[in-house]
């Protein structure tokens, strides 16, 4: 198979080049990114809160590492291969956000505790942190670690503050690990769209914190990192003052979900789209519709639907014809578009569309500056 530096290494630095990739391609605008990048640094600093970023948003060292240049004390990522691929780029401070409980994983953990720079894992089970110790012990290495704790959703993390100190109390007689704080993500919260709404359930959900850091406090196990928030959440959270770092991810980005929610509660938006999905016309035989080459396999489908951001009215409505292909349906639509014209869209979910991909197209303006890969594609399971 053709790879995308084969297809469009010739491209990079001629003036827009841009127009000339094949479709479809994931784009991002470099100068956009580090914009974001530079606005959220910022606000976590001047709060006093670090920031450790999730990377399971972008899969990618070079985003990784200018997040890092931009102060990061790391980043996040969801499971075991993604961390072996941050480690192997130079990436330091790596908190993996998913228990590792499989034995397979454990030993690809162990092996990674020796070699990585600052590795952290969060743990929510006896038993698992039991296991790893013993891997550890294994490989002659140690490990930091995060009790993560379930903020409802019932899906990883402790139950109970109770189950918490219980936690750290198995945590404590394990001589390989260290722990060293707490994990608390609210993910059902993060796309809540209206702030008022979405602050009153983080308060809500940030006095349950509480009582459990009160809780591992009073037995002696006083957490120094407590960390999570989100996109979503990250200026009520930073104005919560209960965290010590964020976890933000899709603010690098920023999609169609977080974009039609008001995170800043006045309604501004205070980062940039950065990333996009370039797309062609490739059949315009009816007036009110025009089919693009952009379908299920080139856009994600669990956050609604793509938006135009150029080349087609911005009022066209996009709609999934299959695997390869897309609507764009407005009056007079087919009148105005021919079969090669570009278009280019705004996301629905960041996080699982630059999954189907195998590069970022790295743009300024209309010219490609350079190709990322995302990932190590095949690798990071």
């Amino acid at each position: 198979m053709t790879t995308d530096r084969e297809l469009h290494d010739h491209l990079i630095g001629r003036q827009g080049s841009r127009a000339d990739l094949n479709t479809p391609a994931l784009i991002l605008d470099i100068d956009a990114l580090d914009r974001n990048i530079a606005a959220m640094a910022t606000l976590a600093a001047s709060h006093g809160v670090a920031l450790r970023p999730h990377a399971k948003t972008h899969k990618s060292v070079d985003i990784a590492l200018r997040q890092i240049a931009a102060g990061a004390v790391g980043v996040c990522c969801a499971k075991i291969g993604e961390a072996e691929v941050l480690a192997a780029g130079g990436v330091p401070g790596i908190l993996i956000t998913s228990p590792v409980a499989a034995p397979a994983a454990i030993d690809r953990l162990a092996k990674l505790a020796k070699t990585a720079d600052r590795l952290m894992v969060v743990v929510d089970h006896p038993a698992v942190a039991g296991r790893i110790d013993a891997a550890l012990a294994a490989a002659g290495a140690k490990l930091d670690v995060i009790i993560d704790i379930d903020p409802g959703i019932a899906r990883t993390g402790v139950a109970s503050a109770e189950a918490a100190v219980a936690l750290a109390q198995a945590i404590a007689a394990a001589p390989n690990l260290t722990c060293r704080g707490v994990q608390f993500y609210c993910g059902s919260q993060q796309h809540i769209e209206n702030y008022a709404e979405r602050r009153a359930a983080i308060a809500e959900r940030t006095d349950y914190l509480q009582g459990i850091v009160a809780a591992l406090t009073d037995a002696g196990f006083a957490p120094g990192i407590v960390t999570g928030s989100g996109t979503g959440t990250h200026r009520i959270d930073l104005d919560l003052g209960v965290f010590t770092e964020l976890q933000a991810g899709s603010y690098v980005f920023m999609d169609k979900q977080y974009l039609d929610c008001d995170l800043t509660g006045d309604g501004a938006a205070p980062f940039e789209v950065s990333l996009g999905v370039d797309a062609r016309v490739v059949s315009a035989n009816h007036s009110g519709l025009v089919t693009i080459d952009a379908g299920f396999k080139s856009l994600s489908t669990d956050g609604g639907v793509a938006v135009v951001r150029r080349g087609a009215p911005e009022t066209a409505f996009f709609a999934f014809m299959g695997d390869e292909h897309a609507a764009l349906i407005a009056p007079d639509i087919g009148t105005q578009l021919e079969p090669g014209d570009p278009v280019s869209l705004t996301v629905p979910h960041c996080d699982p569309t630059v999954n189907l991909y195998d590069s970022y197209h790295v743009v300024a303006g209309d010219t490609l500056i350079d190709i990322w890969p995302v990932g190590a594609r095949g690798r990071a399971r």
